[in-house]
């Protein structure tokens, strides 16, 4: 059979070439329009203009709230000491002491759970002679409870218990009050920061001419009492206790909250 002239092939590989010129010059165009998002890669600082324009939109602000309420609970800071010639004669004279300052305060209705001691000491007592040398002439023990009072009303009554079971021998070192339960305390705190907070946001938003919109974060920190109930006491005069003034428990919280301006 004789060859066929080129010239004589199917015309149906001409439409072929077509598309992959076609194809060809899609690929380009498509190469064209990427080659910008290409080049904007390698700046690690370029953002959308979404998250830019969100950033923009917000505002932070801290808010401040305190709230006060009368305490329900003393803690009163009592000890005893002794000095005598050797250590030993003075943790004696201490624990009698001690002991006689618990009977008081059993005697007082307080319960073991409301007594801790909080130290226990004992050190040499130095004279120092004509000739300026120091040595050791007696001992010093001591021991100092922190004792929970619930009935406020008898804290000075329990001071004077204190001071009439250990003579001489008794410390009162302070009294604090408190509130037994913080929690109602520090949520309403708590609720007095948000508001604060949320009006200065508002505040600064119709100053911007904006207005404001939802709440995007909100931080709480760390709670405080900037003004506990405290005082120094002085011993009682015989069991008739001391005048003690509670006044007032105050708790303070504050937030940081971010909005979003629209």
């Amino acid at each position: 059979m004789t060859p066929r002239h080129p010239a004589d092939r199917p015309a149906r590989s001409v439409p072929a070439a077509r598309l992959l010129a076609v194809a060809a010059t899609l690929g380009g165009l498509l190469l064209g329009a990427a080659a910008p998002a290409v080049a904007a890669a390698p700046g690690t600082t370029a953002r959308p203009a979404a998250v830019r324009a969100a950033e923009a939109s917000t505002i932070s602000v801290s808010g401040s709230g305190r709230a006060s309420a009368a305490p329900d609970l003393a803690v009163v800071s009592v000890g005893v000491e002794a000095t005598r010639k050797t250590a030993k004669e003075a943790m004696a004279a201490q624990s009698t002491a001690a002991k006689a300052l618990l009977a008081g305060l059993h005697g007082q209705g307080i319960a073991d759970r409301d007594i801790r001691t909080e130290s226990l000491s004992l050190s040499p007592v130095y004279t120092q002679n004509k000739a300026g040398e120091s040595k050791v002439t007696g001992y010093q023990a001591g021991q100092s409870f922190s004792v929970k009072v619930r009935d406020i009303d008898r804290t000075g009554q329990v001071v004077g218990a204190v001071n009439d079971a250990t003579g001489d021998a008794g410390r009162v070192n302070g009294v604090t009050f408190d509130v037994s339960d913080p929690t109602a305390l520090r949520a309403k705190a708590r609720e007095a920061a948000h508001h604060d907070a949320y009006d200065k946001a508002a505040q600064h938003a119709r100053l911007s001419g904006r207005r404001l919109g939802r709440l995007i974060s909100l931080t709480e920190g760390e709670s405080a009492r900037p003004g506990p109930g405290a005082m120094q006491s002085a011993p009682a005069d015989g069991g008739e206790g001391v005048a003690i003034a509670p006044g007032e428990i105050e708790e303070h919280v504050t937030v940081q909250a971010v909005y979003e301006l629209i």
